[in-house]
């Protein structure tokens, strides 16, 4: 089974913004494959089903952004996943808006996300789909600039990439990670 985790933070106040592009990723990937993202467990909502012929678990964590790790570790361990069964999607400041970046590996880039997961699983040994949300303007801190909705300028764009990026999930599993990579860097 492949855990998909799509990273934002809970709660309306923060729904539509840079840096819940996470969320919004599992939303359309999980809506093309008609799988419900909504039971609630260890900490995420969570979806079970099919993308092609693949098992695959959908997750959304709940306990904001600095803890992603305390709900991403226990579903790998209850859903008996591997690390190389993770794909984490998150938002990037160091890519323009609209980019998609393809890895596996590697640090947390300051992403804090990120960096409580590789703190809960003890390895970066995963799948990154990195979706770029833009560095923030002179002076403007890059915390307080993720947690501010996309200009109206740019939803046009960022609505093309959370497409971009589902697709970009399904060839993961499909066709692996060079094929992945060749379509989208």
């Amino acid at each position: 089974m492949k855990l998909i985790v799509g990273l934002g933070n809970p709660g309306r106040a923060y729904a539509k913004h840079r840096h819940n592009i996470g969320f919004f990723v599992i939303d359309e990937i999980s809506g093309r494959a008609n799988i419900a993202v909504t039971k609630k467990a260890f900490g995420a909502k969570i979806g079970q089903g099919k993308l092609s012929s693949v098992p695959v678990l959908f997750a959304k964590p709940q306990t904001f952004m600095n803890l992603s790790g305390t709900a991403v570790s226990p579903l790998l361990g209850y859903y008996r996943c591997y690390l190389k069964d993770l794909i984490v999607i998150h938002d990037d400041i160091d890519l323009a808006v609209g980019r998609i970046k393809i890895g596996f590996g590697s640090g947390h880039g300051g992403h804090n996300g990120i960096r409580s997961i590789i703190e809960e699983l003890g390895s970066p040994d995963f799948y990154r789909i990195r979706i770029g949300v833009g560095r923030p303007p002179e002076g403007v801190d890059s915390a307080d600039y993720v947690l501010h909705p996309f200009p109206k300028e740019e939803r046009k764009q960022v609505e093309d990439v959370i497409r971009r990026a589902a697709t970009a999930v399904e060839y993961l599993i499909e066709k692996g990670l060079q094929f992945a990579q060749q379509k989208y860097h």
